[in-house]
């Protein structure tokens, strides 16, 4: 279904994201699986709990709005989910592979970040006041775990993994 109106590009990404978000929750036990350093290990598990709190929002958005996300599936965050398991299979166990996967978290935070900042232009523009309270919610928790990932990064373990 082509796109012709502001508020179709509005649902459009809201489904959009809302595929994206469903995705993670599915890939971000596997990351916390398969992290070596307890931060990252927690950072992933905390994130998790954070994704299901913003599903539950989209949810809320979609219910103020009185309509419905479209069953779309969102091919850039398949292909970081893919990137992440390309990560696991291919680096051994350790700094270097903590490495990668902060790399790879943040790829995804700056995919969400630039999706909720779109949704919460599109919210202005459209007047859904309510709906962008919420979206800033989660944009605001994207930007966070983007930060606590540069810390972990700069911490110290990327200085492991050129020691490894």
């Amino acid at each position: 279904m082509a796109v012709t109106t502001i508020e179709e590009l509005f649902i459009h990404e809201l489904s959009d994201i809302y595929s994206a978000e469903k995705q993670l929750t599915k890939a971000l036990p596997k990351l916390a699986r398969a992290a070596r350093n307890p931060d990252l290990k927690a950072a992933f598990e905390t994130h998790l709990e954070e994704t299901q709190g913003q599903i539950e929002r989209i949810d809320r958005v979609v219910d103020l709005l009185d309509t419905r996300v479209k069953r779309i599936k969102c091919a850039a965050m398949e292909g970081l989910v893919e990137e992440g398991k390309e990560v696991i299979d291919s680096i051994d166990a350790g700094p270097l592979r903590d490495a990668a996967l902060i790399g790879g978290a943040q790829k995804v935070e700056h995919y969400e970040i630039a999706a909720y900042g779109t949704l919460c232009a599109l919210a202005r523009q459209l007047g859904y006041t309510e709906a962008l309270k919420l979206l800033k919610d989660t944009l605001a928790e994207e930007k966070a775990t983007d930060e606590k990932l540069t810390r972990l990064a700069e911490g110290g373990g990327n200085a492991q993994a050129a020691a490894a």
